[in-house]
């Protein structure tokens, strides 16, 4: 980890100030950057993000409760690695909040909140022509947020981003793949589609299949390595 760039995040007041820093390091995670069983410490975090012990201690603790990070007594903190059978459970649950997010969302969507997530789009399509993984993760992180912040659902909202916080180390394994950040821009202006129409079917089996291409990739990569 030390060996890495990192970039420094600006320094604001506490509160919020761990979380900052836990949201760095979940994005190290989701740019595959920090790997599933790598060690995090208190002294790397302090020296990464220029902060004091307790920010560094707090962040951990978040990373954990997030499901990012694993805690062992007397070992330490370590990115989170899943098996086979979690990976399968945790997609199980985000089918099952994301697509019923989808179809609680009221439909066809307004101009107004359609051409936001048309902005937040078209910041995806430049990160993914550029081929710029860490532009394109930010993006496709503000369109899903925007997008499932159509529900007025607001704890099932949250239910959702907590879970595919969990996810970061799975998705990462296809963040560098240029054929998934096009196939998954298409997917974003087929989600854009079906709010226009009205279609909430479409829009929930998009919902369902985006969630595929990450899953099977990690529990591809799972295969190869017990072989």
């Amino acid at each position: 980890m030390s060996e890495r760039a990192a970039e420094r995040i600006e320094t604001s007041p506490l509160p919020g100030r761990s979380e900052q820093v836990a949201a760095a390091v979940e994005e190290e995670i989701a740019l595959g950057r920090l790997y599933p069983r790598e060690r995090l410490t208190e002294d790397e975090l302090i020296a990464r993000y220029d902060v004091k012990r307790h920010v560094a201690r707090s962040a951990l603790r978040e990373l954990e409760v997030r499901g990012a990070v694993e805690r062992r007594a007397n070992v330490g903190a370590f990115v989170r690695a899943w098996s086979a059978q979690e990976v399968v459970d945790l997609y199980d649950v985000r089918e099952l909040l994301e697509v019923h997010c989808a179809r609680s969302i009221a439909t066809p969507a307004s101009e107004d909140r359609l051409a936001e997530l048309v902005a937040v789009q078209e910041q995806h399509d430049h990160a993914v022509e550029a081929n710029d993984p860490r532009a394109a993760v930010r993006a496709n992180l503000r369109f899903h947020h925007t997008f499932f912040g159509l529900s007025e659902n607001a704890l099932l909202v949250d239910a959702v981003r907590r879970h595919a916080q969990m996810a970061y180390a799975i998705r990462s394994v296809l963040v560098t793949s240029h054929e998934h950040l096009r196939r998954a821009r298409d997917e974003h202006w087929a989600m854009l589609r079906a709010l226009r129409d009205g279609d909430t079917d479409a829009l929930a089996t998009l919902c369902a299949q985006h969630l595929i291409p990450s899953r099977d990739a990690y529990l591809q990569r799972l295969g190869a390595v017990e072989d």
